[in-house]
């Protein structure tokens, strides 16, 4: 099963120039991971699946209480608290930097993890 955050709305300290370090820019985040979920299918328990409010939550904390030069580096900090939870099998992270080139949106970086790798 797939479980998916998607676009989350934060603001850190993300960049390399001096005026991308002044104060915190928007970032956007979504997270896509799978899990076996035929035990929380069964027993239809918190404790039996990924608890994405938890998850969100620790990835808020992290993102805006930290600071990168790297988006690169946020996205995999960002991977790292999901596949902290063992039932996580799989997943990917993308996080979006709006505005980071002139006549683009934005500029994401994806990141993913297996853990049968």
């Amino acid at each position: 099963m797939l479980i998916r955050i998607k676009n989350l709305r934060l603001r850190t300290i993300v960049g390399v120039n001096e005026w991308e370090r002044e104060r915190p820019q928007d970032v956007i985040v979504n997270v896509e991971l799978e899990f076996d979920s035929k035990k929380a299918v069964e027993t239809d328990n918190l404790k039996d699946t990924v608890n994405y409010k938890t998850l969100k939550q620790r990835i808020i904390q992290k993102v805006e209480s930290a600071q990168f030069f790297l988006v690169e580096k946020l996205a995999s900090q960002i991977l790292e608290i999901v596949m902290e939870d063992p039932k996580v099998q799989h997943a990917q992270v993308e996080v979006d930097k709006p505005h980071a080139l002139r006549f683009a949106d934005s500029v994401s970086v994806i990141c993913k993890a297996d853990r049968s790798k």
